[in-house]
């Protein structure tokens, strides 16, 4: 866990090269682990996209935790109030969050990974045109990407296997899932 933040730039180039993986190959399996300059690129763009799309939101949390943590809203003085405001701020603002990521992002990233042209991974557009295109592939890959981290993360306390595993787990579920929909649009824009 302490080399998470470290290492978030090669698991997400590690992410992009299995979702790479995935969508060439019929059954190889997950790419071998090597810590390339190409994966180390894919994983700032993919964090850069990542970012892109999560700053809005961050910027709305802000004010909504300082008006939620207000003592004159809720007529209290309570310590935990700040913690409170900014944990119902966080809920708040997740859910929107986490479909505008699902609506971007697994189109973008499954163009990204094949082209390694960063203005498909920020051609978000294109993006929603796809999901339009394909919605029944789209839905049932959100679902397995949705599973994936809900298993992965539950690793954490049923399994007790740990939360790197579970991650790890998650992001191959997901870069299976989302190469999926880049062989998906390939058929059908060559109808």
């Amino acid at each position: 866990m302490l080399l998470l933040p470290v290492l978030f730039v090669p698991l997400l180039g590690y992410a992009v090269e299995a979702t790479r993986a995935a969508a060439e190959s019929t059954g190889g399996g997950p790419p071998r682990w090597r810590l390339t300059g190409g994966l180390l690129a894919d994983g700032v763009w993919l964090a850069l996209a990542i970012l892109l799309v999560t700053a809005p939101f961050a910027l709305l949390a802000i004010p909504l935790a300082s008006a939620l943590g207000s003592p004159a809203l809720w007529r209290s003085s309570g310590s935990l109030l700040v913690v409170e405001g900014a944990v119902t701020a966080a809920l708040i603002v997740a859910l929107p969050w986490g479909i505008t990521m699902l609506l971007l992002m697994p189109h973008a990233t499954a163009r990204f990974a094949l082209t390694r042209r960063p203005s498909d991974l920020f051609n978000f557009p294109a993006a929603v045109r796809n999901v339009g295109h394909d919605f029944a592939t789209w839905n049932v890959v959100i679902a397995a990407i949705v599973t994936g981290w809900a298993v992965g993360l539950a690793c954490v306390g049923l399994v007790c296997a740990g939360v790197v595993p579970g991650i790890f787990y998650a992001i191959l579920v997901s870069a299976h899932a989302t190469a999926a929909l880049h062989t998906e649009s390939e058929n059908s824009s060559a109808r």
